[in-house]
């Protein structure tokens, strides 16, 4: 039996679920639960990025929404033309995504923002169940390394088959395509490590598998 593609009562992964009532407790307003996939049903982009921020996705309830690691994911989205605003402040700003949907490896706010294997391990059918559910003519953007290796677990492939690398594009056995990037996060753009220019390149490679 296929496993849903999520599950805001999700409660199998003991630590984080102490984790997210700590924190309900110590911000009342925020979301604190596993954070749902955000945009069309069925997308040629899927995203998939690691986990909800603190303050961001944990906070709002919508990947990547009021935190750094959102503006230039959400800017380069608009740019592209898969989104109708360059902005993600509120579950309620109006922003939409076009052909492109946004997901994370884990759903729930990790300490440190530091899952573990196990709970990789754990959310990851929620991943394959989405990933059965795209067009065959699609991309799977991988934003880090633990997401590329969330993407390969979901598609049962060996870790080893495919090396994480920034704006690699890999072929998977269905047809599909996933490309690298190293993650939008505060640390990687402040440090340079992931720039405007870099991160534009990763689109343009997916436009190009896209409209090949």
């Amino acid at each position: 039996m296929l496993k849903k593609e999520f599950d805001v009562d999700c409660k199998q992964c003991p630590r984080l679920v102490k984790y997210l009532a700590e924190v309900k407790q110590q911000f009342p307003d925020y979301h604190a639960r596993p954070v749902p996939p955000f945009g069309a049903a069925q997308p040629q982009l899927l995203i998939v990025g690691l986990a909800p921020g603190l303050h961001g996705a944990n906070a709002t309830g919508r990947p990547f929404t009021g935190d750094y690691a959102g503006l230039l994911l959400y800017q380069t989205l608009y740019e592209f033309g898969f989104s109708n605003q360059p902005v993600a402040t509120a579950i309620n700003d109006g922003l939409e995504l076009r052909n492109c949907r946004i997901t994370n490896a884990v759903k729930c706010l990790p300490p440190q923002n530091k899952p573990s294997t196990a709970e990789i391990r754990q959310c990851n059918g929620f991943l394959q169940a989405e990933l059965a559910k795209i067009p065959e003519i699609s991309v799977i953007l991988a934003l880090g390394n633990i997401a590329h290796q969330s993407v390969l677990r979901a598609y049962a492939l060996p870790l080893k088959s495919a090396a994480f690398g920034h704006n690699a594009v890999h072929h998977l056995p269905d047809g599909r395509y996933l490309v690298d990037s190293y993650h939008c996060s505060r640390y990687n753009v402040q440090t340079k490590r992931l720039t405007r220019i870099m991160f534009t390149g990763v689109f343009n490679s997916i436009q190009n598998l896209l409209h090949a």
